[in-house]
């Protein structure tokens, strides 16, 4: 599996909205099918501070989640909300293997 985590803070007055339009790209990215999973949380003592994972199940998948009309809605909805640049971390995951994400 692909795993990609992407740390988010946005500005003061913006948690809400922010959360609000990344849940709706969120369940959106589940019909995709190189999807295996996609977690959005939020910092319990900063509630401007966000982590999203995302479990892609190849390499390739990403990109194809950057080009549907849903990502690119949600893109455009948030990048004014951002307090500083997201950042996105890579990993490969060692448990479960690649059959234990269902």
């Amino acid at each position: 599996m692909h795993i990609v985590q992407v740390s988010v803070r946005v500005k003061p007055d913006q948690g809400e909205p922010f959360r609000l339009a990344t849940i709706a790209n969120a369940g959106n990215s589940l019909r995709e099918p190189g999807m295996a999973r996609f977690d959005v949380l939020q910092q319990a003592d900063d509630p401007t501070r966000f982590v999203l994972l995302e479990v892609y199940r190849t390499p390739a998948d990403p990109a194809k989640h950057k080009e549907t009309a849903h990502y690119k809605t949600w893109r455009a909805a948030v990048e004014p909300m951002m307090a500083e640049p997201r950042r996105s971390t890579v990993y490969g995951s060692v448990f479960p293997d690649d059959a234990g994400w269902g």
